[in-house]
């Protein structure tokens, strides 16, 4: 199949271009500028030059292909909006066709699971930051009575690749001589590595009927302290761990310091079953440790 990928030069749309390339599958990528339509071109995948907020760009470019895959997000206070007129365009372009959408939102909706494991059908009680994405996953869901096979993909906090948030625990210890977390540490985090989230968007793409909606993480949700030290160790400063309080937090990052701190236990079970997918690559722990979070710390600190 021939799919377009929004965010096809960020961290999970990356991963997701090369695991559709693996499958067998044509890409073509959203790029902003010259210079992105050039990387993707690098990488064997067709640009398409437009922006999330171009609604005529975007529907030409959802026309032709057989499916949509949304992995983009601006990540600032435009979210919203960008997400919503996305859904305008494409959700309009792919009425009736019966085309896959895959969309992308994540498990801080859930909010805080109160020790409980979560599942798809869990209630949601969203934390801030991310509130306005529940409306945006019932349009999506909803959008399977008008003919396309709709998609929603939950991802737990994914790393790997030496990115994602974890990445920002080890700049900490650069920056202040110690791994810096919100809270007091013992909340528990769901993770999911990069490449096996992008295998299930390929198997939901390729398998999950319309109205689906999935969570992707690793079955034991892993405690931020926890996280905390073994990023320490990658960066070269074994057990050296900061709590940041939730207050202080606040007045620097704003609602993501509330997402930081949510206690999370989440089920990924429906994806294992009706999808046959499994997560493969290594843990957050050792990949932090001894991964590539090490090996990007080392190389950063040669340079």
């Amino acid at each position: 199949m021939k799919i377009f990928v929004t965010g096809a030069t960020g961290y999970i749309g990356t991963a997701v271009c090369e695991a559709l390339a693996k499958a067998g599958h044509k890409v073509i990528g959203l790029a902003r500028s010259p210079e992105s339509a050039d990387k993707l071109s690098q990488r064997g995948i067709e640009p398409h030059r437009g922006e999330l907020k171009d609604k005529e760009s975007l529907r030409t470019a959802t026309r032709k292909p057989h499916g949509v895959i949304h992995a983009a997000s601006p990540s600032d206070a435009t979210s919203a909006e960008m997400d919503n007129s996305l859904l305008d365009a494409v959700l309009a372009e792919l009425k009736g066709t019966k085309k896959a959408f895959v969309y992308t939102s994540g498990i801080w909706v859930i909010g805080d699971t109160g020790g409980k494991i979560a599942d798809e059908n869990f209630p949601l009680h969203p934390t801030p930051l991310v509130a306005w994405r529940v409306a945006c996953e019932q349009r999506v869901v909803d959008s399977a009575k008008d003919g396309i096979r709709s998609i929603v993909i939950r991802p737990g906090i994914v790393y790997g690749r030496g990115g994602g948030i974890p990445a920002t625990m080890i700049r900490s210890a650069k920056l202040r001589g110690a791994v810096q977390f919100v809270g007091n540490g013992e909340n528990h985090w769901p993770v999911i590595h990069v490449e096996d989230v992008a295998d299930l968007y390929v198997g939901a793409l390729e398998k999950a009927a319309a109205g689906s909606l999935f969570h992707a993480a690793e079955k034991d949700s892993v405690t931020v302290r926890d996280v905390a030290q073994a990023a320490s160790e990658g960066a070269g400063l074994p057990g050296k761990v900061a709590a940041w309080p939730l207050e202080e937090a606040r007045k620097t990052l704003g609602p993501f310091a509330d997402a930081l701190v949510l206690d999370q236990q989440i089920s990924s079970e429906r994806a294992r079953k009706i999808l046959g997918w499994k997560p493969t690559q290594a843990g957050i722990l050792e990949d932090l440790r001894r991964g590539s979070y090490a090996i990007r710390s080392a190389s950063e600190a040669r340079a």
